[in-house]
Protein backbone atom coordinates (compact mmCIF):
# COMPACT_ATOMS: atom_id res chain seq x y z
CA UNK A 1 0.00 0.00 0.00
CA UNK A 2 1.36 3.52 -0.79
CA UNK A 3 1.93 6.02 2.11
CA UNK A 4 1.18 9.53 1.80
CA UNK A 5 3.72 12.11 4.05
CA UNK A 6 2.34 15.64 4.66
CA UNK A 7 6.20 16.99 4.19
CA UNK A 8 8.94 16.26 3.13
CA UNK A 9 12.15 17.63 5.31
CA UNK A 10 15.34 17.54 3.85
CA UNK A 11 18.58 17.49 6.34
CA UNK A 12 21.59 19.12 4.57
CA UNK A 13 25.00 19.24 5.92
CA UNK A 14 28.07 20.99 3.79
CA UNK A 15 31.32 20.72 4.16
CA UNK A 16 33.94 23.13 2.66
CA UNK A 17 32.06 26.21 1.99
CA UNK A 18 33.52 29.73 1.45
CA UNK A 19 34.19 30.89 4.97
CA UNK A 20 33.68 34.50 4.34
CA UNK A 21 30.04 33.42 2.59
CA UNK A 22 29.32 31.91 6.07
CA UNK A 23 30.47 34.53 8.32
CA UNK A 24 28.49 37.71 6.34
CA UNK A 25 24.59 37.49 7.51
CA UNK A 26 23.51 39.66 4.26
CA UNK A 27 24.61 36.99 1.80
CA UNK A 28 23.71 34.12 3.57
CA UNK A 29 19.54 35.97 4.24
CA UNK A 30 20.40 36.67 0.29
CA UNK A 31 21.50 32.88 -0.99
CA UNK A 32 18.72 31.56 1.35
CA UNK A 33 15.79 33.22 0.13
CA UNK A 34 16.72 33.02 -3.35
CA UNK A 35 16.69 29.03 -2.62
CA UNK A 36 13.04 29.29 -1.58
CA UNK A 37 12.05 31.07 -4.41
CA UNK A 38 13.91 28.41 -6.74
CA UNK A 39 12.40 26.13 -5.34
CA UNK A 40 9.13 27.82 -5.87
CA UNK A 41 8.11 28.72 -2.52
CA UNK A 42 6.01 31.47 -1.28
CA UNK A 43 8.33 33.81 1.20
CA UNK A 44 5.93 34.97 4.20
CA UNK A 45 8.60 36.45 6.54
CA UNK A 46 12.79 35.69 7.15
CA UNK A 47 14.98 36.52 10.46
CA UNK A 48 18.79 36.43 10.60
CA UNK A 49 21.33 36.94 13.46
CA UNK A 50 25.03 37.17 12.90
CA UNK A 51 26.69 35.91 16.33
CA UNK A 52 30.32 37.60 17.19
CA UNK A 53 33.03 36.44 16.87
CA UNK A 54 31.77 34.89 14.18
CA UNK A 55 28.25 32.44 12.83
CA UNK A 56 25.46 33.26 11.30
CA UNK A 57 21.86 31.77 12.36
CA UNK A 58 18.30 31.83 10.33
CA UNK A 59 15.03 30.65 9.25
CA UNK A 60 13.10 31.45 5.81
CA UNK A 61 9.53 31.00 6.85
CA UNK A 62 7.77 30.22 3.74
CA UNK A 63 3.79 29.50 3.09
CA UNK A 64 4.81 25.90 2.65
CA UNK A 65 6.82 25.49 6.09
CA UNK A 66 10.53 27.04 6.68
CA UNK A 67 14.46 27.20 5.30
CA UNK A 68 16.52 27.20 7.90
CA UNK A 69 20.25 27.18 8.55
CA UNK A 70 23.36 27.73 11.43
CA UNK A 71 26.94 27.98 9.92
CA UNK A 72 30.05 27.50 11.54
CA UNK A 73 32.89 29.87 9.30
CA UNK A 74 35.79 28.26 11.37
CA UNK A 75 34.94 25.11 9.73
CA UNK A 76 33.86 25.68 6.99
CA UNK A 77 30.45 24.21 7.59
CA UNK A 78 26.71 24.99 7.22
CA UNK A 79 23.74 22.78 8.88
CA UNK A 80 20.45 23.35 6.90
CA UNK A 81 16.93 22.47 6.87
CA UNK A 82 14.41 22.13 4.16
CA UNK A 83 11.07 21.40 5.23
CA UNK A 84 8.15 21.44 2.46
CA UNK A 85 4.26 20.56 2.72
CA UNK A 86 2.37 20.13 -0.74
CA UNK A 87 3.51 19.33 -4.29
CA UNK A 88 4.44 22.27 -5.20
CA UNK A 89 7.75 22.82 -3.66
CA UNK A 90 10.70 21.05 -4.61
CA UNK A 91 13.56 21.10 -1.35
CA UNK A 92 15.52 19.28 -3.82
CA UNK A 93 16.10 22.43 -5.88
CA UNK A 94 17.14 24.45 -2.74
CA UNK A 95 20.14 21.54 -1.74
CA UNK A 96 21.43 21.87 -4.97
CA UNK A 97 21.47 25.87 -5.05
CA UNK A 98 22.74 26.34 -2.07
CA UNK A 99 25.62 23.61 -1.96
CA UNK A 100 26.69 25.68 -5.29
CA UNK A 101 26.17 29.16 -3.84
CA UNK A 102 27.80 28.54 -0.79
CA UNK A 103 30.84 26.69 -2.54
CA UNK A 104 30.74 23.74 -0.96
CA UNK A 105 33.11 21.21 -1.98
CA UNK A 106 30.94 18.18 -0.47
CA UNK A 107 27.36 17.83 1.09
CA UNK A 108 25.58 15.12 2.68
CA UNK A 109 21.58 14.76 3.10
CA UNK A 110 18.85 12.90 4.63
CA UNK A 111 15.36 13.35 3.55
CA UNK A 112 12.72 12.54 6.05
CA UNK A 113 8.77 12.03 5.04
CA UNK A 114 6.60 14.16 7.76
CA UNK A 115 3.43 13.30 8.80
CA UNK A 116 2.29 10.11 7.86
CA UNK A 117 -1.33 9.95 6.89
CA UNK A 118 -2.12 6.51 7.59
CA UNK A 119 -1.26 7.10 10.75
CA UNK A 120 -3.80 10.33 10.91
CA UNK A 121 -7.23 11.00 10.98
CA UNK A 122 -8.43 14.02 9.43
CA UNK A 123 -11.19 16.45 11.13
CA UNK A 124 -13.73 18.53 9.32
CA UNK A 125 -12.57 22.40 9.89
CA UNK A 126 -14.77 25.35 8.46
CA UNK A 127 -13.13 27.53 6.29
CA UNK A 128 -12.21 31.10 7.16
CA UNK A 129 -14.74 33.02 5.60
CA UNK A 130 -13.12 35.66 3.36
CA UNK A 131 -14.92 38.82 1.02
CA UNK A 132 -13.39 37.14 -2.33
CA UNK A 133 -10.84 35.70 -3.75
CA UNK A 134 -8.48 38.24 -4.19
CA UNK A 135 -7.84 38.12 -0.36
CA UNK A 136 -7.28 34.28 -0.58
CA UNK A 137 -3.72 35.12 -2.57
CA UNK A 138 -1.03 35.83 -0.14
CA UNK A 139 1.24 38.68 -1.46
CA UNK A 140 5.00 37.77 -2.05
CA UNK A 141 6.26 41.03 -0.03
CA UNK A 142 8.37 39.63 2.84
CA UNK A 143 9.68 41.53 6.25
CA UNK A 144 13.28 41.26 6.38
CA UNK A 145 14.63 40.48 10.06
CA UNK A 146 17.92 40.76 9.87
CA UNK A 147 20.01 40.82 13.27
CA UNK A 148 23.55 41.80 14.05
CA UNK A 149 24.13 40.20 17.63
CA UNK A 150 27.13 40.67 19.92
CA UNK A 151 27.14 37.96 22.21
CA UNK A 152 29.99 35.97 24.83
CA UNK A 153 28.92 33.07 27.12
CA UNK A 154 26.50 34.96 29.20
CA UNK A 155 25.67 37.83 27.43
CA UNK A 156 24.17 39.34 24.20
CA UNK A 157 23.02 42.64 22.45
CA UNK A 158 21.08 42.23 19.43
CA UNK A 159 20.29 45.18 16.43
CA UNK A 160 18.22 44.45 13.56
CA UNK A 161 19.60 46.36 10.68
CA UNK A 162 18.55 46.57 7.32
CA UNK A 163 20.06 43.71 5.33
CA UNK A 164 22.44 44.81 3.52
CA UNK A 165 26.16 45.33 4.83
CA UNK A 166 27.47 49.26 3.88
CA UNK A 167 31.16 47.90 3.99
CA UNK A 168 32.93 45.04 4.66
CA UNK A 169 36.58 44.55 4.91
CA UNK A 170 39.67 42.30 6.38
CA UNK A 171 43.07 44.21 6.50
CA UNK A 172 46.22 42.62 8.08
CA UNK A 173 44.67 43.76 11.69
CA UNK A 174 40.82 42.85 11.84
CA UNK A 175 37.73 42.35 9.76
CA UNK A 176 35.79 45.80 9.45
CA UNK A 177 31.96 46.00 9.12
CA UNK A 178 29.50 48.82 8.85
CA UNK A 179 25.37 48.11 9.17
CA UNK A 180 22.70 50.20 8.62
CA UNK A 181 20.43 49.37 12.02
CA UNK A 182 17.07 50.83 12.71
CA UNK A 183 17.48 51.48 16.47
CA UNK A 184 21.07 52.98 16.38
CA UNK A 185 21.58 54.28 13.22
CA UNK A 186 25.03 53.34 11.35
CA UNK A 187 27.23 51.07 13.43
CA UNK A 188 30.53 50.60 13.29
CA UNK A 189 32.04 47.32 13.91
CA UNK A 190 35.93 45.97 14.26
CA UNK A 191 36.01 41.65 14.18
CA UNK A 192 32.26 41.86 14.80
CA UNK A 193 32.56 43.47 18.35
CA UNK A 194 30.15 47.07 18.03
CA UNK A 195 32.50 50.56 18.07
CA UNK A 196 30.73 53.08 18.04
CA UNK A 197 26.75 53.72 16.47
CA UNK A 198 25.83 57.30 15.14
CA UNK A 199 23.16 57.51 18.56
CA UNK A 200 25.37 56.95 20.91
CA UNK A 201 28.88 57.65 19.81
CA UNK A 202 28.63 61.02 21.24
CA UNK A 203 28.58 60.04 25.09
CA UNK A 204 32.12 57.79 24.76
CA UNK A 205 33.57 60.28 22.57
CA UNK A 206 32.32 63.57 24.55
CA UNK A 207 33.40 62.16 27.88
CA UNK A 208 36.57 60.74 26.43
CA UNK A 209 37.70 63.57 25.38
CA UNK A 210 36.32 67.52 27.53
CA UNK A 211 36.49 65.56 30.84
CA UNK A 212 40.79 65.77 29.92
CA UNK A 213 40.76 68.99 27.73
CA UNK A 214 38.70 70.98 30.30
CA UNK A 215 40.72 69.75 33.55
CA UNK A 216 44.24 70.67 31.79
CA UNK A 217 44.88 75.26 31.75
CA UNK A 218 45.40 75.04 28.36
CA UNK A 219 46.19 72.54 26.22
CA UNK A 220 47.68 73.09 22.64
CA UNK A 221 49.28 69.59 21.66
CA UNK A 222 47.09 66.33 21.75
CA UNK A 223 48.34 62.85 20.86
CA UNK A 224 45.52 60.19 19.90
CA UNK A 225 46.24 56.84 19.70
CA UNK A 226 43.23 54.74 17.48
CA UNK A 227 40.46 56.44 17.06
CA UNK A 228 40.48 55.65 13.15
CA UNK A 229 36.29 56.36 13.63
CA UNK A 230 37.29 60.52 14.02
CA UNK A 231 34.94 61.07 16.96
CA UNK A 232 37.82 61.91 19.09
CA UNK A 233 39.17 63.84 16.67
CA UNK A 234 36.02 66.30 16.15
CA UNK A 235 35.41 66.31 20.06
CA UNK A 236 39.13 67.63 20.61
CA UNK A 237 39.09 69.93 17.39
CA UNK A 238 36.23 71.65 19.72
CA UNK A 239 38.87 73.19 22.12
CA UNK A 240 39.65 76.40 20.18
CA UNK A 241 43.00 76.57 22.21
CA UNK A 242 44.49 73.81 20.71
CA UNK A 243 47.00 74.33 17.92
CA UNK A 244 48.42 70.57 17.14
CA UNK A 245 46.64 67.09 17.03
CA UNK A 246 48.81 63.76 16.31
CA UNK A 247 46.75 61.13 15.92
CA UNK A 248 48.41 57.39 15.74
CA UNK A 249 46.03 54.84 14.02
CA UNK A 250 47.49 51.37 13.09
CA UNK A 251 44.28 50.51 10.44
CA UNK A 252 43.37 52.86 7.34
CA UNK A 253 40.67 50.76 6.35
CA UNK A 254 38.74 52.03 9.37
CA UNK A 255 39.49 55.58 8.75
CA UNK A 256 38.16 54.74 5.20
CA UNK A 257 35.17 52.99 6.34
CA UNK A 258 34.19 56.02 8.45
CA UNK A 259 35.08 58.53 5.80
CA UNK A 260 32.52 56.95 3.51
CA UNK A 261 29.51 55.38 6.10
CA UNK A 262 29.78 57.89 9.43
CA UNK A 263 30.47 61.55 8.10
CA UNK A 264 29.11 62.96 11.06
CA UNK A 265 32.26 61.23 12.91
CA UNK A 266 34.76 61.75 10.56
CA UNK A 267 34.20 65.01 9.24
CA UNK A 268 36.92 66.49 11.37
CA UNK A 269 40.08 64.42 9.03
CA UNK A 270 40.70 67.22 6.44
CA UNK A 271 41.21 69.75 9.80
CA UNK A 272 44.68 71.58 8.97
CA UNK A 273 45.94 71.23 12.49
CA UNK A 274 46.11 67.26 12.28
CA UNK A 275 48.90 65.74 11.72
CA UNK A 276 47.55 61.55 10.83
CA UNK A 277 49.91 59.04 11.04
CA UNK A 278 49.10 55.24 9.97
CA UNK A 279 51.45 53.25 12.19
CA UNK A 280 52.03 51.46 15.60
CA UNK A 281 51.36 53.48 18.27
CA UNK A 282 53.34 51.47 20.59
CA UNK A 283 56.91 52.09 18.49
CA UNK A 284 55.79 55.87 17.43
CA UNK A 285 55.67 56.56 21.69
CA UNK A 286 58.76 54.11 22.26
CA UNK A 287 60.71 56.79 19.64
CA UNK A 288 58.29 59.89 20.93
CA UNK A 289 60.95 63.09 22.83
CA UNK A 290 59.82 63.75 26.31
CA UNK A 291 57.49 66.45 27.63
CA UNK A 292 55.89 66.40 23.72
CA UNK A 293 52.18 66.52 24.36
CA UNK A 294 49.63 68.59 27.01
CA UNK A 295 46.90 65.57 26.79
CA UNK A 296 47.22 62.05 25.63
CA UNK A 297 43.83 59.72 24.77
CA UNK A 298 43.93 56.32 24.26
CA UNK A 299 41.12 55.62 22.32
CA UNK A 300 41.94 52.15 21.51
CA UNK A 301 39.35 48.92 21.23
CA UNK A 302 39.44 45.86 23.61
CA UNK A 303 43.02 44.54 24.54
CA UNK A 304 42.96 41.69 21.78
CA UNK A 305 44.51 42.05 18.26
CA UNK A 306 45.94 45.33 17.40
CA UNK A 307 44.92 46.83 21.20
CA UNK A 308 46.85 43.90 22.52
CA UNK A 309 49.98 46.12 23.12
CA UNK A 310 48.30 48.83 24.50
CA UNK A 311 47.39 47.74 27.73
CA UNK A 312 51.20 46.97 29.45
CA UNK A 313 53.05 48.52 32.01
CA UNK A 314 55.40 49.56 29.32
CA UNK A 315 53.27 51.18 26.83
CA UNK A 316 51.77 53.80 29.89
CA UNK A 317 55.49 54.46 30.92
CA UNK A 318 56.38 55.77 27.40
CA UNK A 319 53.06 57.72 27.49
CA UNK A 320 54.24 59.64 31.43
CA UNK A 321 57.09 60.39 29.36
CA UNK A 322 56.01 61.98 26.32
CA UNK A 323 53.81 63.81 28.86
CA UNK A 324 54.32 67.29 29.67
CA UNK A 325 55.05 68.01 33.56
CA UNK A 326 51.19 69.13 33.76
CA UNK A 327 50.14 66.36 31.44
CA UNK A 328 46.94 64.30 31.53
CA UNK A 329 46.05 61.04 30.05
CA UNK A 330 42.61 59.62 29.55
CA UNK A 331 42.54 55.73 28.65
CA UNK A 332 39.09 53.78 27.95
CA UNK A 333 39.46 51.19 30.56
CA UNK A 334 36.91 48.66 29.54
CA UNK A 335 33.73 47.58 31.59
CA UNK A 336 33.81 47.09 35.48
CA UNK A 337 30.85 44.22 35.38
CA UNK A 338 31.77 43.03 32.09
CA UNK A 339 35.73 42.79 31.82
CA UNK A 340 36.74 42.87 35.39
CA UNK A 341 39.81 41.40 35.31
CA UNK A 342 40.86 43.57 32.55
CA UNK A 343 39.45 46.73 34.23
CA UNK A 344 41.45 45.83 37.55
CA UNK A 345 44.73 44.65 35.79
CA UNK A 346 44.88 48.39 33.54
CA UNK A 347 44.41 50.44 37.33
CA UNK A 348 46.77 48.07 39.24
CA UNK A 349 49.09 49.03 36.23
CA UNK A 350 48.03 53.13 35.98
CA UNK A 351 49.01 53.61 39.59
CA UNK A 352 51.91 51.79 39.60
CA UNK A 353 52.93 54.28 36.58
CA UNK A 354 51.36 57.77 37.83
CA UNK A 355 50.83 56.76 41.41
CA UNK A 356 47.81 56.03 43.23
CA UNK A 357 46.39 59.43 43.94
CA UNK A 358 46.95 60.70 40.10
CA UNK A 359 44.30 57.61 38.65
CA UNK A 360 40.72 58.85 38.73
CA UNK A 361 38.40 56.52 37.47
CA UNK A 362 35.16 57.88 36.10
CA UNK A 363 32.02 56.13 34.03
CA UNK A 364 29.84 56.79 31.21
CA UNK A 365 26.45 54.83 30.03
CA UNK A 366 26.31 53.67 26.94
CA UNK A 367 23.69 51.48 25.90
CA UNK A 368 25.66 49.70 22.99
CA UNK A 369 28.17 48.70 24.83
CA UNK A 370 28.06 44.88 27.08
CA UNK A 371 26.48 45.72 30.49
CA UNK A 372 25.80 49.65 29.09
CA UNK A 373 28.59 50.89 31.79
CA UNK A 374 32.02 51.83 30.33
CA UNK A 375 34.78 53.23 32.47
CA UNK A 376 37.69 55.34 32.01
CA UNK A 377 41.50 56.35 33.71
CA UNK A 378 41.97 60.05 34.04
CA UNK A 379 45.70 60.16 35.25
CA UNK A 380 47.78 63.14 35.90
CA UNK A 381 51.17 63.91 35.92
CA UNK A 382 51.53 66.57 38.75
CA UNK A 383 48.48 65.58 40.51
CA UNK A 384 45.84 67.45 38.59
CA UNK A 385 41.96 66.38 40.57
CA UNK A 386 39.58 66.00 37.63
CA UNK A 387 36.95 67.99 39.90
CA UNK A 388 39.20 69.96 43.07
CA UNK A 389 40.91 71.44 40.34
CA UNK A 390 38.27 71.99 37.77
CA UNK A 391 37.21 75.90 36.55
CA UNK A 392 32.87 75.66 36.15
CA UNK A 393 32.58 78.48 34.49
CA UNK A 394 35.08 77.52 32.34
CA UNK A 395 33.31 74.22 31.74
CA UNK A 396 29.72 75.85 31.41
CA UNK A 397 31.13 78.63 28.73
CA UNK A 398 32.37 75.58 26.64
CA UNK A 399 28.98 73.51 26.87
CA UNK A 400 27.14 76.85 26.31
CA UNK A 401 29.38 77.09 22.87
CA UNK A 402 29.19 74.12 21.75
CA UNK A 403 26.80 71.59 20.04
CA UNK A 404 26.88 68.46 22.60
CA UNK A 405 24.62 65.42 23.49
CA UNK A 406 25.98 64.22 27.21
CA UNK A 407 28.75 65.83 28.84
CA UNK A 408 27.90 68.74 30.82
CA UNK A 409 29.15 70.44 34.41
CA UNK A 410 27.03 68.47 36.50
CA UNK A 411 27.81 64.88 34.46
CA UNK A 412 31.66 65.84 34.64
CA UNK A 413 31.43 65.89 38.60
CA UNK A 414 29.03 62.89 38.69
CA UNK A 415 31.22 60.73 36.25
CA UNK A 416 33.70 60.50 39.43
CA UNK A 417 31.37 59.00 41.87
CA UNK A 418 31.57 55.15 41.66
CA UNK A 419 29.28 52.78 42.86
CA UNK A 420 30.22 50.30 45.98
CA UNK A 421 31.24 46.99 43.85
CA UNK A 422 33.51 49.57 41.53
CA UNK A 423 35.26 50.68 44.56
CA UNK A 424 35.56 47.18 46.02
CA UNK A 425 37.54 46.53 42.60
CA UNK A 426 39.88 49.35 42.62
CA UNK A 427 40.88 48.27 46.74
Amino acid sequence: MSKVSLGQHVLVELYGCNSELLDNVSSIEQIMCDAAERSKATIINVSFHHFSPYGVSGVVVIQESHLAIHTWPEYGYAAIDVFTCGNTVDPWVAYAYLKEALQAESGSTMELKRGQTHLMTRERLEENIVRDEKSRKIQAVYKRNVWLTERDENIALSLRHKGNLLYSDKSEYQKIEVYDTYAYGKVLCLDSLIMCTEKDEQVYHEMMVHVPMLCHAEPKRVLIVGGGDGGTLREVLKHTCVESVVMVEIDAKVIEASKKHLPGLSKAFNNSKLDLLIQDAIKYVEDCAKSSFDVVIIDNSDPVGPSEGLFTRQFYENIDRILKEDGIMVAQSESPRFNTEVFKDLYKTLRNVFACDNVHPYLAYIPTYPTGMWSFAFCSKSGIHPILDLSQPKVMSFVQGNSLNYYNLKIHSAAFAQPNFVCELLG
